[in-house]
């Protein structure tokens, strides 16, 4: 199917070919009708994708406080090679789309079935595309009588109608309007609907005139708007005053107050600046508030991912109800979205649409996207495996290699990595959204690209799958790759509970390849194949004594809200990170861990089992200690391992600097390179493997020890008691 982007590097915007995705779970897939290019959003997305890295820098501070940490723990050249990479990656481009059910999945089918008219939200869902895959509580059905470009503005008459709730308008109060953009004119006829008399203000004479073509008792420009809420309302002032201008100036939070009634109310629905003169404000004791886009919902993963629905009598306007009631209002003949068409092109031509949006006094507005009728989509729009580049030839035998996810750390680290061995093959990359297997297509020269992983099992021509999905899903692709017999790197962690542990290990001893031979099975414990580790590991192998391994990480605050915090997706950070250090403590001590007890901080709300102790005790008396701290500062670094036993000491930090003191003597060691963390030897290893028919560099028991000890150790900080390991199995002792 064809999808329209933004290229980060030139700025372009252009239709490139990718599979239709998915209908994942919770989800509906759509064939698109009409999209609804939204003037006044895309043009500011554009606007910042196109301007240099000091201007982005100075619009949004938190990006650049996010580069500054990442280069304070993860080095220099590591975060460069993160931004540079990301600067070329294309972006998805619309959220408002109106068309046809293709395929609603078991969770949505009591709302949607094939065939269903439906209005679309969402960015990253309701993208501008043949086909989009979105969210059951991001589309609502369209009555009869209207029509696809109707209903294409109903996520923006969302948002308007979301800025009115929170105004708390009534029947007969007069309400301003600063800023008439489409939000801002669906808000004028949104409040004459209401009853409400409407003052539409904006600095283009073409929006005021247009504001008293839909509705406005009176529409003015900046210069007379103060006059004109004087004499609209007897001298009081408005009831109500929504802001929905786009502007980097303070000016129409001022005018709101300079308008407004004492104990009015002001609602900010656009990106304004608020550096208010408090004085009017507090003049006038004003209620101040802000309208989060479409309504409750909005930026909630339990509600927008997993559609969990808010009851209906205790939140009565979601963002759902707000475009189910938006869209009947339409169909009722109360609103009209005629004048705000400025713009028609059929699909094919999107760039040229979008070079509208810099034509001058922004005369563009709602400019609409038609794509074929629904009886013309040809088959091939559902496609779900699309040829990306023409394969490479010659370097004599690589090794067919599959990706399936192809999110940040896919872009960032593991494909690197691997392109870095050059022992593979890119032969295809899956994910569930086509354009990010575009993104590593071009970037890592894919033969073919998918958004259905069963592309991959039933290929005869793929020899190993590389698996970075999210954490809930390593599991069953592990198993599915076992059972077809192909060579298998997953990223950390194996699996989230010994149920699925068991099934694993269940697999792996049936499992085999079509020549008979057992496939590899490793998980990504890159650690201790980073260079710095494995000389330590080299110092302590004369020693017999027990050791003492403690390794601190100062991990860094991730929000309970992040999806790695999620129980059901990434299982929490200690099955998640805690997992590699583990692995390190049984790698370094060379033992069997037997017991285990963790003990840690309270949550307080903030945390989720991520500031932790964990102590261990190995069959040869070493004894380990893991401390995984969330609340600490960054710029204290982010991991040290230390190690004392045997008559030696040493210290590593960072995986940048390594120091052994044995016998009074010192030695340093030092490491750089682009893969410190030992991601590109593990990854070297396995295809060399994989290709040569070796031992796997790490075994398959080893694998399962580590998995093991981070399940206990989870056990024993939920139930505050030592737990035991007994050949495979954890319990209580």
């Amino acid at each position: 199917m064809k999808q329209l982007v933004q290229r980060a590097q030139n700025k372009e915007v252009e239709i490139v070919e990718v599979p239709a995705p998915i209908c994942g779970p919770g989800q509906i897939t759509v064939a698109t009708a009409v999209s609804l290019i939204s003037a006044g959003t895309e043009r500011a997305s554009r606007s910042f994708a196109e301007a240099g890295l000091l201007t982005k820098a100075k619009t949004r501070p938190d990006l650049f406080k996010r580069v500054a940490s990442m280069t304070l723990r993860d080095g220099l050249g590591a975060t460069l090679s993160k931004v540079r990479q990301r600067l070329t990656l294309a972006s998805s481009l619309g959220y408002c789309v109106s068309g046809t059910v293709l395929e609603a999945s078991e969770e949505a089918r009591r709302d949607f079935a094939p065939g269903d008219r439906v209005a679309c939200s969402g960015a990253g869902h309701a993208v501008h595309a043949e086909v989009v895959a979105v969210p059951r509580n991001l589309a609502v059905k369209i009555p009869a009588g209207v029509t696809w470009e109707q209903a294409a503005f109903a996520p923006l008459g969302a948002i308007a109608m979301h800025g009115l709730r929170q105004a708390q308008v009534q029947l007969g109060e007069s309400v301003a309007v600063i800023g008439l953009g489409l939000v801002g004119l669906l808000s004028v006829e949104l409040a004459r609907a209401a009853g409400c008399r409407v003052l539409a203000i904006d600095l283009q004479p073409r929006r005021v005139a247009l504001a008293e073509k839909v509705g406005a008792q009176r529409a003015v420009t900046r210069e007379t708007a103060e006059q004109a809420a004087l004499e609209m309302t007897g001298g009081k002032g408005l009831d109500k005053v929504l802001v929905c201008a786009d502007s980097k100036s303070s000016d129409p939070m001022q005018l709101a107050a300079a308008i407004s009634r004492s104990r009015g109310t002001v609602v900010v629905v656009g990106a304004v600046e608020m550096n208010m003169d408090r004085s009017v404000f507090y003049a006038k004791e004003l209620e101040l508030k802000l309208s989060r886009s479409l309504g409750p919902g909005r930026y909630d993963p339990s509600y927008e991912q997993k559609g969990l629905d808010y009851p209906y009598d205790q939140v009565r306007w979601t963002e759902n109800r707000n475009m189910e009631s938006f869209i009947d209002l339409v169909a009722s003949g109360k609103l009209s979205m005629d004048p705000l068409i400025t713009h028609r092109f059929a699909f094919e031509k999107a760039p040229e649409a979008y070079s509208t949006l810099s034509l001058p006094e922004r005369s563009s507005l709602g400019v609409l996207l038609r794509y074929p009728a629904e009886e013309e989509h040809p088959p091939a729009l559902q496609r779900r495996r699309v040829s990306a580049v023409q394969p490479g030839r010659g370097g004599g035998r690589k090794v067919p290699l599959a990706l399936l996810g192809a999110g940040s750390f896919s872009k960032s680290t593991l494909m690197p990595a691997i392109a870095a061995t050059g022992r593979a093959e890119p032969k295809l990359v899956v994910s569930a959204g086509g354009l990010s297997s575009l993104q590593l297509s071009e970037s890592f020269g894919f033969h073919d690209m998918a958004t259905d992983e069963a592309e991959i099992w039933s290929d005869p021509g793929i020899e190993a799958v590389v698996i970075a999905t999210r954490h809930h899903l390593h599991a069953r692709q592990v198993l599915s790759a076992l059972q077809v017999g192909k060579h298998v790197f997953v990223e950390k962690p194996l699996c989230l509970n010994r149920e699925e542990l068991a099934e694993i290990n269940s697999a792996y001893e049936q499992a085999q390849t079509p020549q008979g031979a057992k496939p590899l099975l490793v998980v990504g414990f890159n650690r201790r194949f980073a260079p710095l580790m494995e000389q330590l590991r080299q110092a302590l192998a004369p020693i017999t004594d027990p050791l003492y391994v403690h390794y601190t990480i100062n991990a860094g605050y991730i929000p309970p809200e992040h999806w790695t915090q999620d129980l059901e997706q990434g299982g929490g950070r200690i099955i998640g990170e805690v997992c590699h250090f583990a692995d390190i403590l049984c790698f370094l001590t060379g033992a069997r861990p037997e017991r285990v007890f963790a003990a840690g901080l309270d949550n307080t709300g903030r945390y989720r089992d991520d500031n932790l102790a964990a102590t261990v005790s190995f069959s040869d008396g070493s004894v380990g200690v893991i401390s995984y701290l969330a609340c600490g500062d960054p710029s204290g670094g982010k991991e040290s391992v230390e190690v004392h036993g045997g008559g030696l000491s040493a210290r590593m930090k960072d995986f940048s600097s390594l120091e052994i003191h044995r016998n009074s003597n010192r030695k340093q060691h030092s490491s750089k390179g682009r893969f410190p963390k030992g991601h590109q030897r593990l990854m070297d290893q396995f295809l060399a493997a994989v290709k040569e028919a070796g031992p796997p560099p790490i075994g398959f028991d080893e694998i399962v020890q580590s998995t093991e000890l981070t399940l206990a150790i989870l056990d024993s900080l939920r139930g505050k008691k030592p737990v035991a390991l007994h050949a495979g199995t954890a319990s209580p002792g």
